[in-house]
């Protein structure tokens, strides 16, 4: 399915996503494919440390549900103040993109091993903290090289396979945890030891295999425009978008604090409770490709707002009486599996359209930042009133204000000049937001030709 076609033309891209020669979908660029490998590797490295975290730091070392909602808001939202500086370095010229990813990916292995040296709390944040900061780093350098690899209108279905690819090594991770834990005398030590030594191969995979330029077929290199980040954060397309995901971000509730209330509806014991997360994972495995697809031929922003009608039905679930129901988890995870394979990908396939190549890597740093700052805030406050209500209360005014968000977020998202002008266009954006941006004519020669239609439309519009 993903490997290249020999027989479509080089140097064609079709914006339909699917072959000239023979109509069929067109390949996935090997770009993606490699940057998904490196991430499956790294997530089943950071998967490992995430899945015992919560029972390590609650059962072991007896943390408070506020203390462990603080420490999960920095392990969470301290990316978010690195995130725009990783966008804006990566978009300083050639080969900047894959620099900067390199130093994340980087700086996340290496502080994986330093969990074997730390015990205390204060010094557990400190390395989680910087373990974040790597992954504030690369992630918006990683996701614009997905974008400048592909076509614009199989974008959705590019994030999608990335997200896919990514989401295996989720699933890895937590089983790995799993049959460590059982296996080795050193219990979680060995789980912290093995995670350190995944996230080592994961970087030598980026820096062996993964170009350091990216560009589809045919597209030409432009030069390194700098328009001022606060130009790219006022663009309407990119403030509405980031307005959503702070929105929603808000009332997004941590992996770990649901995967907490899910034990706790079922009395699960320690050994088990790894293995939670896989659920999740294999979910999002399966429906990250199917709705990357949907997304780019019925709309980003539409399956993005439906992704959290799901996650709220998560909430329903383990707010509902239903006991120690065998249906409860599996409904559950699944639900919340197909919120992230719903808004994953899919956000930053939407935001990519949004900015010029020249500015993606700041363009997606924007929304990202927001919605991880959001995210930060709300598991501070999600620890605070569990610890004030418990965690059925605390869930419930989750619920009550994620139904408000998504409503609030429909109306930001709504077409604002005619109903195909937000979606239908998403794939011509990049060219006719470059001359937006920079106001000069001369920028009309020098941009990647992403779409042949949106330059047809620019020429059209200056005529």
């Amino acid at each position: 399915m993903y490997l290249a076609d020999s027989r479509t033309a080089p140097g064609v891209p079709d914006t339909a996503g699917r072959s000239p020669s023979s109509g069929r979908r067109a390949a996935v660029p090997a770009t993606v494919l490699t940057l998904g490998t490196v991430s499956l590797v790294t997530d089943v490295s950071s998967e490992m440390v995430t899945a015992v975290l919560p029972l390590y730091l609650v059962a072991e070392l007896g943390l408070s549900p506020l203390g462990f909602g603080l420490l999960d808001g920095i392990h969470n939202g301290a990316s978010a103040l690195v995130r725009l500086a990783g966008g804006r370095l990566s978009d300083r010229g050639p080969g900047g993109h894959k620099a900067v990813a390199a130093a994340g990916y980087g700086l996340s292995a290496l502080c994986k091993p330093l969990l074997l040296l730390v015990h205390g709390v204060p010094l557990i944040g400190a390395v989680l903290a910087a373990d974040r900061t790597g992954k504030g780093l690369r992630t918006a350098p990683r996701d614009a090289m997905i974008s400048l690899a592909c076509d614009p209108a199989a974008r959705g279905r590019a994030f999608g396979v990335h997200r896919a690819m990514d989401t295996a090594g989720a699933l890895i991770g937590p089983l790995v945890a799993f049959l460590v834990l059982r296996a080795a005398a050193g219990g979680y030590d060995a789980v912290f030891t093995v995670s350190g030594c995944t996230a080592a191969l994961g970087v030598l995979v980026l820096l062996l295999f993964v170009p350091g330029r990216t560009g589809a077929p045919g597209h030409r290199s432009a030069p390194a425009v700098r328009a001022p980040l606060r130009a790219v954060a006022r663009r309407p397309e990119i403030r509405r978008l980031t307005a959503c995901a702070v929105l929603l971000g808000l009332t997004t509730v941590s992996d770990s604090f649901l995967y907490l209330t899910l034990q706790r509806r079922l009395d699960l014991s320690e050994t088990w409770f790894p293995l939670l997360p896989l659920g999740t994972a294999s979910a999002f495995l399966l429906l990250a490709v199917p709705l990357g697809a949907v997304a780019d031929r019925f709309g980003r922003r539409r399956l993005f707002l439906c992704g959290h009608l799901a996650l709220l039905g998560t909430y329903g679930l383990l707010t509902a009486p239903l006991g120690g129901s065998p249906a409860l988890p599996c409904l559950a995870l699944a639900l919340h599996g197909s919120f992230y394979a719903a808004t994953d990908g899919v956000l930053a396939a939407a935001a990519a359209g949004a900015v010029p190549a020249s500015v993606r890597g700041s363009g997606l740093a924007v929304v990202q930042t927001g919605q991880t700052a959001a995210r930060f805030a709300c598991s501070i406050a999600f620890g605070a009133a569990w610890a004030a209500w418990g965690d059925r209360t605390a869930l419930e005014a989750a619920a009550a204000g994620l139904a408000v968000s998504a409503a609030v977020s429909a109306l930001l998202l709504r077409p604002s000049r005619s109903p195909k002008s937000t979606e239908a266009t998403e794939s011509t954006e990049d060219t006719e937001s470059t001359e937006a941006m920079e106001g000069t004519e001369g920028m009309e020669g020098t941009e990647h030709k992403e779409s042949p239609q949106g330059t047809k439309n620019a020429k059209d519009q200056a005529r």
